[in-house]
């Protein structure tokens, strides 16, 4: 979810979802170490809870990283090691580490030792030529010996040669079975399910097998889909907001943050899949991703976009 999920995505997502766990777009222990770090690390205490997602393979860069992420106010650290794009391969880091086991406990033992929040892991079934249920099983007990209790995995292999990322996210066929074994094999750690999910039945029909389900593009694309999870698996008795109220509440942070000399762009780009499904929503794109790039665009564009929608608005 590299350049996603950033602090205007996410502020928007908790529209929708008050309770759900947000991750962050990935960050380099490097980038946040050489960079600027509010620009990095910083977000609304809003957003929370909010887990930070690291790159890297150096243990004592990590630990550096994850010691700024804590004190930032990140309620959970969590080292990608399942990304199969070139840029991350070339720097040693992401699903390359799949066949680095020892590498990731240590650097998951580095961070712990720094930080009080939760070090988890996002990991794949496996890479290339690997055969998925024997590297797994020994990949979860090689890196919660270091102290990993959670992790969270992606049900593909990922092919480092031959597939571009974007194949990587579709070609290998999703293994659920194989992480629900990993559930039973492990009962002690925390499995979490990621990959192919799109529809909050499936999310209630894989947790009766792990402990929780990771929800990615269909989020992003298609971000109505949260509004009934505070519903659904938090106990929440309220209606969810209507997809309406959802950019009415939005205002506020985008006016504050247009203020600051935030684009209008660079907010609504993560709003474009709101009205999806609903008479309208073409020309609701349409009008935000022509006009919100304009010099100046400001509100005024949000509510002329809003404007589209003509039909009453049923929560489903």
């Amino acid at each position: 979810m590299m350049d996603w999920t950033d602090r205007h995505c996410r502020m928007f997502h908790r529209q929708l979802t008050g309770r759900a766990l947000l991750y962050t777009e990935m960050v380099t222990a490097q980038a946040i170490l050489h960079g600027d770090q509010e620009r990095l690390l910083g977000f609304s205490p809003d957003e929370q809870p909010v887990a930070l997602q690291l790159g890297g393979s150096d243990p004592a860069l990590l630990a550096q990283a994850a010691k700024a992420g804590a004190a930032a106010g990140y309620v959970e650290i969590n080292l990608n090691v399942g990304c199969p794009s070139d840029r991350v391969q070339s720097g040693r880091f992401g699903a390359c580490l799949m066949a680095e086991p020892d590498l990731v406990a240590d650097c998951v033992n580095a961070m712990g030792e720094v930080v009080d929040v939760p070090v988890t892991v996002k990991n794949r079934l496996g890479i290339d030529d690997q055969t998925t249920d024997e590297v797994l099983p020994k990949f979860l007990e090689t890196v919660a010996a270091a102290g990993c209790s959670s992790f969270i995995i992606h049900a593909r292999k990922a092919w480092l040669s031959g597939l571009s990322p974007k194949e990587n996210r579709t070609i290998p066929p999703l293994d659920y079975e194989l992480v629900y074994k990993m559930k039973r094999q492990f009962p002690e750690l925390e499995i979490i399910l990621n990959g192919g999910v799109e529809t909050l039945r499936q999310v209630s029909i894989h947790r009766t097998h792990v402990d929780g389900v990771m929800m990615g593009r269909e989020a992003y694309h298609n971000p109505y889909v949260l509004a009934h999870v505070d519903q659904h698996f938090f106990g929440h008795r309220l209606d969810p907001l209507t997809r309406h109220e959802v950019a009415e509440q939005m205002k506020p942070y985008i006016g504050a943050q247009l203020a600051k000399g935030t684009t209008l762009h660079s907010i609504t780009r993560h709003m474009i899949g709101l009205f999806q499904g609903l008479p309208g929503a073409r020309s609701w794109r349409r009008v935000l991703s022509e006009k919100a790039t304009k010099p100046g665009a400001g509100l005024e564009v949000l509510d002329e976009a809003l404007a589209q929608i003509h039909m009453p608005e049923a929560v489903s």
